[in-house]
């Protein structure tokens, strides 16, 4: 056993070739290195982008002088002064982190007794090199159209039966404890509960911070789960589906200056009808619930939440528009997508986007390879950010690594 531990920590610092090991101990060696390791080699930005950098850090300058004159700011110019005062930071983090790994490596190389000690605080620099480095593409590369947005998150079982529904309803949970932690302000919209045993059939759930959408968006696709259900007697591992969609919440005024959709009257038909499900005085009483058709798109709404027929049509209007803004952004990327000649991996939505393995204690991320063993963690919400990092690091590699950087080579 200790030849292989000491096989496992050779071959993880590269010091040996790949060998060949058993099953088992490699899921050993996956479990005790997958979720820690971390590329010794820094990503160094190329000159064009640390040219746009520098671009922005004369643009601050500049806003800053006109400030200290007196000179009044619009509501524009005083976003854009706090985005430009942001890249710089981190920009300024990024040159000191550069500056402080080329004068280590000259230290290694002209004092010999020196090396061991700058050899250690060199390890310490390149990861912070590294994370500014991910922190300057993150600020220089476009952002995602609605990244300034709340979102609006869907939840519906797939194949499974009711696990499927019980595992919709961790995930909703997964999701209300992720706002508790962040202290974000949600409202569950809709939620229509497994009338014959537990779980869920459908959930609705807002979130209104904002930049809300822009974090969870990688949350859409089909969230695959192992386990052995309750109801199990032989104790085997099912396998169970739940789609997770996650929109865009359109502003319902034009206070961000963003033209809203009118719909045309012969554009979306409305039918009214009574309310189902269990019991309440307003159940099979009244004519509250609504459902709305899109007739150009198909596209069906159905809400029977409120006992007020207009808050109905109103959330139910609301959910129509963020679909149909999401949507016609999804066919505007894959229209920009099937003009490139090259094709690039995305993290759009896709089936089996990640997989909660409960024997395992092991939650995977299938979009970016990434495995975390702390899968009560992150279902409880407190560690859900790293494996959302982990996907969002991804995409701003895939996104920047064709125009913007060049690995180091040193």
């Amino acid at each position: 056993m200790l030849h292989f531990q000491v096989r496992c920590i050779l071959y993880s610092v590269g010091r040996l070739p790949s060998p060949k090991f058993s099953t088992f101990q490699t899921t050993i060696l996956k479990r005790r290195w997958q979720t820690t390791l971390s590329s010794e080699k820094p990503t160094v930005l190329n000159r064009l982008l640390l040219k746009k950098a520098e671009q922005n850090l004369q643009e601050f300058k500049k806003l800053t002088d006109d400030l200290s004159k007196g000179v009044s700011f619009d509501v524009d110019n005083q976003k854009k002064y706090a985005k430009l005062s942001s890249i710089c930071n981190i920009y300024e983090n990024y040159m000191t982190s550069f500056n402080d790994c080329n004068e280590l490596k000259q230290m290694i190389e002209s004092d010999p007794t020196l090396r061991e000690e700058a050899e250690l605080e060199l390890k310490e620099s390149t990861k912070q090199l590294s994370h500014a480095s991910s922190q300057l593409m993150k600020a220089l590369l476009p952002s995602h159209p609605f990244a300034s947005e709340p979102c609006i998150i869907e939840l519906r079982p797939g194949a499974g039966g009711i696990e499927a529904m019980i595992f919709t309803q961790d995930l909703l949970n997964m999701y209300i404890n992720y706002c508790h932690n962040k202290k974000w302000k949600y409202t569950i919209m809709e939620k229509n509960e497994n009338e014959s045993g537990d779980g869920i059939i459908d959930a609705t759930i807002t979130i209104d911070q904002p930049g809300s959408y822009d974090r969870l968006r990688f949350e859409a696709g089909v969230h695959r789960v192992q386990r052995i259900p309750a109801t199990e007697t032989k104790g085997r591992t099912h396998t169970s589906t739940a789609a997770v969609v996650v929109l865009p919440k359109v502003p319902e005024t034009g206070s961000s200056g963003k033209e809203l959709r009118e719909f045309k009257p012969d554009e979306v038909r409305i039918d009214i009808m009574r309310a189902r499900g269990k019991g309440g005085q307003h159940v099979n009483t009244t004519d509250s619930a609504v459902r709305l058709t899109h007739l150009p798109t198909g596209i069906v709404v159905s809400m029977q939440d409120e006992r007020s027929q207009h808050k109905n049509k109103a959330k139910a209007y609301a959910i129509l528009r963020a679909r149909l803004l999401d949507k016609e952004q999804r066919e505007k990327d894959e229209k920009e997508r099937s003009l490139r000649k090259d094709q690039v991996t995305t993290t759009d939505r896709s089936d089996k986007i990640r997989t909660y393995n409960y024997p395992q204690n092991r939650v995977t991320d299938h979009r970016c390879g990434y495995t975390l063993y702390a899968l009560d963690a992150v279902m409880n919400g407190t560690r859900l950010d790293e494996v959302i990092d982990a996907i969002s690091d991804y995409e701003t590699f895939e996104l920047s690594k064709k125009e913007l950087i060049e690995p180091s080579n040193n």
